[in-house]
């Protein structure tokens, strides 16, 4: 049980770094421009797909499945993300 609360705190940690590069990066230069809103959404993002992982790791117990279930938790948060930020499919959530 230890294990698994450890995991979760890294995943979270991880969340927060992930979180941090953009607010660092809009630091030092006028590319990086994102609001409060861009953030809630990417730590709801980042953070379910972590949690999403974390259940998937502690629920299925054969190897191959539990590679393949996070495989396409994190593929699904690539294509949204990717959705997001340039509008590859032209939804209307698209950040165009």
């Amino acid at each position: 049980m230890l294990t698994q609360n450890k995991r979760l705190f890294v995943i979270l940690l991880a969340v927060v770094f992930l979180l941090s590069l953009p607010l660092g990066a809009m630091q030092f230069t006028t590319e990086v421009n994102w609001s409060v809103s861009d953030f809630m959404v990417a730590a709801f993002l980042l953070g379910t797909t972590g949690l999403a992982c974390e259940m998937i790791l502690r629920t299925v117990k054969q190897t191959q499945h539990r590679l393949v279930l996070c495989a396409v938790a994190l593929l699904c948060l690539l294509i949204v993300w990717v959705e997001l930020a340039v509008g590859v499919f032209g939804t209307p959530f698209a950040g165009q």
